[in-house]
């Protein structure tokens, strides 16, 4: 039996590697984020760590995870540099 035949007959698809590479950067900045955010006591960096670390369960298409992803590093980076 051929499992993978199986699941895409269920409507499941294995991720594309420039899934897996946005998952895998989005996902260390989100860490990167959440640490620097709790050590200096700011919220918002931390949440947009959180935001950036967990995001990527929420949506399917690999534009849309590059899209998201780099507006919550804009603001990222915007909330750093205050």
């Amino acid at each position: 039996m051929d499992s993978l035949a199986t699941l895409q007959s269920m409507g499941l698809t294995l991720p594309t590697p420039p899934y897996i590479v946005g998952l895998i950067l989005f996902g260390i900045v989100g860490m990167w984020a959440y640490w620097r955010g709790k050590k200096a006591q700011h919220p918002h960096t931390k949440w947009l760590g959180v935001a950036l670390m967990f995001y990527p369960y929420a949506v399917s298409s690999t534009w849309l995870l590059y899209g998201v992803g780099l507006a919550l590093c804009v603001g990222l980076w915007l909330e750093v540099g205050k």
